[in-house]
């Protein structure tokens, strides 16, 4: 379950920023803001229950910024057209590379 709860703290704060990209556009209605807050709350609370369930916070906020960054940068790029170079997607392998490897540290 400790892995459930994080893969969706990590859905519910991508969705969340997805959300709030849509509520910051000229026009948009404010109803969009609802799951800003919806996704943001959900994400604590689901990552609150990965801590619970005995995994370690450096290893969960590692994993679930990396992917939160990464899940963001491409669901962007499909939803809204926004740039996704090759320069950025090479930064994004870093953050997951890097994120590995303090979990792969953490088990020492």
């Amino acid at each position: 379950m400790t892995w459930f709860f994080l893969a969706g703290a990590i859905l519910s704060e991508s969705a969340a920023t997805l959300c709030l990209r849509m509520a910051a556009q000229p026009g948009a209605s404010k109803k969009w803001f609802a799951g800003v807050v919806a996704g943001f709350v959900g994400a604590f609370g689901m990552l609150t229950l990965a801590l619970r369930a005995g995994l370690a916070i450096g290893v969960a906020y590692g994993i679930w910024a990396a992917s939160g960054v990464a899940l963001t940068a491409v669901a962007s790029r499909v939803l809204f057209g926004e740039p996704l170079t090759r320069v950025m997607v090479a930064g994004l392998g870093l953050i997951i590379a890097g994120v590995l490897l303090v979990e792969l540290g953490a088990a020492h």
